[in-house]
This record gives C-alpha cells, sequence and structure tokens, in this order.
C-alpha cells in the first residue's frame, strides 16, 4: 500500500469517526492548519472548517459509512479515487463521489477537492 493510499484510508476513517474529540485530533494529525477542503456543497479552511463539514455530514447521513470503491490512483504527492456512501459495509452506495487528495512534503494533506457523481433523489 503506498503511502498515499494509506493516507486516503486515515481520511476516510475520519469521515466515518462517531467521537467529535477523536476526528477533530484525527484532523489536526492529517491536515495542515490552512488545508481547503472544496466540493460542490461546500469550501471551508483550515481544521475548523474541514471539522465543520464532516460534523454536518455525519449529522445528514447518521449511521451510514464512507468508504473507497475501487483503488486509489496516485503520483507524486497527488491522489484521487472513488467513495460510496453506504448503509453497511459492502452495500450498494447510496451516493457516490471522486475527491483528488493533495498532500506536502511532509504527507499531510494541503488540499482536497470533490465531485458528486451520485446523490440520493429528493
Amino acid at each position: 500500500m503506498s503511502d498515499l493510499t494509506n493516507t486516503v484510508t486515515q481520511y476516510l476513517a475520519i469521515w466515518n469517526e462517531a467521537d467529535a474529540d477523536k476526528r477533530a485530533a484525527a484532523i489536526a494529525e492529517l491536515f495542515t492548519a490552512t488545508a481547503p477542503y472544496i466540493d460542490p456543497l461546500a469550501a471551508v479552511e483550515g481544521h475548523e472548517g474541514i471539522g465543520a463539514v464532516l460534523t454536518g455530514a455525519r449529522e445528514q447521513f447518521k449511521g451510514l459509512l464512507f468508504e473507497l470503491h475501487g483503488a486509489v490512483d496516485t503520483h507524486h504527492n497527488l491522489a484521487r479515487f472513488q467513495w460510496g456512501l453506504v448503509t453497511e459495509p459492502g452495500a450498494e452506495p447510496i451516493a457516490i463521489g471522486f475527491d483528488v487528495l493533495v498532500t506536502g512534503d511532509d504527507g499531510r494533506i494541503t488540499g482536497v477537492y470533490g465531485f458528486l457523481d451520485k446523490v440520493p433523489a429528493a
């Protein structure tokens, strides 16, 4: 497993972390202080902004899990990957997204840029 694949695994684990204090500590460890997180529904910067987005998603999608779908494609300091929002591990995703994660020389995330490929019907 490449370092970037491991970073993606850690990143998705943060989305699934139920404990707010553990989630905040993991964000501080994995992300640089000014890292942006940008997707069609959010554009934030820094640990607090990223934490707020993750907290909002956890509240909106209670009981659901984010999981990696397919392989992580990497080169240099970039990783692109698809994730699914599922009711249980391995289930058909109710939402699918595609993220690009950028890391710095120290391996910490300097930015995440997301796209939504499949969203639940309103």
